[in-house]
């Protein structure tokens, strides 16, 4: 009896064991589920926040996009290039104007031709010597083989005339025509004019091409009207 008494108390105990120990490693899986359910939808939640954002472009291409950076719309993209553009159109403005200015030159009175200063001929009272290849001829109505006239009124002094005011860029109607000789040879000659009353006067060397008339070849800007 007393054999079969303890038997029974150690299983008792050994199934007491048994409880507790199941308790107990049950408990710890309840824990780490917990755990790791928590690590998981924290993990979740920060990758949700840093995710770069996507946006519909045009033509249904997907750009990416960081998150908390402002998109820069097609008006503003616009905008930027018309201020860009009237930047670089004023510089350019601002380049042409300070080149007229150093040619000394009147862009409403030289017309197209743009003058180019060249080295002069050494003459003293001479200020500055320009060229043009935008120089041509004034055209002609005469025909056949040319002679020169020194006549004034005729249409050879006409045309030499209005060659004279073409390359130093004056109103012909507003000229004074102060001496016209030959430039040299029987084809060539120089004229010294002036503008109304401005005093700036010029000396213009033309020379006559063969059914076109006389063109403008080299004016020279004077200090002092030598002809008056």
């Amino acid at each position: 009896m007393g054999s079969r008494f303890n038997q029974r108390d150690q299983k008792r105990k050994v199934n007491k064991i048994y409880n507790i120990a199941i308790t107990i490693v049950s408990i710890l899986i309840v824990i780490v589920a917990v755990t790791i359910f928590l690590s998981d939808d924290g993990t979740e939640s920060k990758k949700a926040t840093t995710e770069p954002k996507q946006i519909s472009g045009k033509q249904g291409k997907v750009v990416d996009k960081p998150a908390g950076k402002k998109e820069e719309t097609d008006s503003e993209k616009e905008e930027a290039e018309e201020d860009s553009k009237a930047t670089e159109d004023g510089k350019a403005t601002e380049e042409d104007t300070e080149e007229k200015s150093e040619d000394g030159t009147d862009p409403e009175k030289a017309g197209d031709a743009k003058l180019v200063e060249v080295e002069g001929s050494g003459d003293g009272n001479v200020a500055a010597t320009y060229t043009s290849e935008g120089w041509k001829p004034v055209g002609t109505k005469q025909s056949g083989e040319h002679t020169t006239s020194f006549q004034k009124g005729s249409v050879d002094w006409n045309e030499m005339s209005k060659a004279i005011a073409s390359g130093a860029g004056i109103d012909e109607g507003n000229m004074k025509l102060w001496w016209l000789q030959n430039g040299g040879s029987p084809n060539t000659a120089i004229g010294t004019a002036s503008e109304g009353t401005s005093p700036k006067t010029f000396r213009v060397y033309i020379e006559w091409v063969d059914g076109s008339g006389w063109k403008p070849v080299k004016v020279e800007e004077l200090k002092t009207n030598d002809k008056r």
